[in-house]
């Protein structure tokens, strides 16, 4: 039996077994990616990962775009702008079309670190959903979405509970 055949027909645990093995390496690596020496000095946190790897990927933004795709409000996003800013790793520049609108972007000085460090990701991704159905990357995303919602609510402790 092929791959393909055994994965077609993975029952719950099984799935949840290979899954519950997966993960956890999934996460060292991510852990492990080196920080370029370029950006050691700054205290970047995993919100900070979200919004520069959106600009790798997506290129400059303003704060309401980079507030959907994170899918925060946009005044979490100012700030973080703000901070990163102040560090050198964001430029801010007026939009030529609306100059009330800020564009956000990755600095130059920073550029290629940041690239070298989160871009390897994002080409992990395109060559793993690439070769997918637009129905099944679908699927993929929902799932993991709803994963890590249902993670979340796990870790959310409930204020209406007997303690």
């Amino acid at each position: 039996m092929s791959t393909e055949q055994q994965r077609a027909g993975l029952g719950v645990d099984e799935g949840i077994r290979t899954l519950l093995l997966l993960m956890p390496r999934v996460v060292g690596r991510a852990k492990r990616l080196r920080v370029p020496d370029a950006l050691r000095e700054f205290a970047l946190a995993p919100r900070h990962l979200s919004l520069l790897a959106i600009l790798v990927f997506e290129g400059p933004q303003t704060v309401n775009e980079l507030a959907a795709r994170l899918e925060v409000a946009p005044t979490t996003v100012s700030l973080m702008v703000s901070e990163l800013s102040r560090d050198g790793l964001l430029d801010r520049t007026a939009d030529d079309r609306d100059r009330r609108r800020t564009i956000v972007g990755i600095a130059a000085a920073h550029t290629d670190s940041i690239n070298e460090w989160l871009g390897g990701s994002a080409r992990a991704w395109r060559e793993v959903l690439a070769p997918l159905t637009p129905e099944q990357r679908a699927l993929f995303v929902d799932t993991f979405r709803a994963f890590e919602e249902r993670l979340a609510r796990d870790a959310t402790p409930d204020s209406g509970a007997a303690g």
